[in-house]
């Protein structure tokens, strides 16, 4: 089966203040990614999408540390994510063992938007 996995992003899915065109662009592939599940599936084309959340990226890095520790203290599992963690779900979609998760947007977030 050929898998297709689209990047989205929790702001995507929740919107986020002072975002705006961000939220918008990332809806959209949400809604791509839907779209492309409902006609490309009986095709033998698996789509799908991942959203991550606050993701510890060298952007990220150069945040001051009050404003990653208010990340942190937002998040459930008390910790930003890493490009691990991301990578980690890009496998499992890609992987023969999510052959029937279709059409789905996987947050990869910390349980932040739960």
């Amino acid at each position: 089966m050929a898998k297709i996995i689209n990047t989205s992003s929790v702001s995507g899915v929740y919107g986020n203040v002072g975002q705006t065109n961000y939220a918008a662009t990332k809806a959209a592939i949400v809604g791509m990614t839907k779209t492309w599940a409902k006609e490309l599936g009986r095709k033998g084309i698996n789509v799908n999408a991942v959203a991550p959340g606050f993701t510890e990226t060298d952007m990220v890095k150069k945040m001051p540390e009050n404003i990653l520790a208010q990340m942190r203290s937002i998040v459930p599992l008390q910790r930003l994510g890493t490009p691990r963690d991301i990578a980690n779900a890009y496998l499992f979609l890609a992987s023969d063992e999510a052959s029937y998760v279709h059409g789905h947007t996987l947050h990869v977030d910390g349980a932040i938007m739960m």
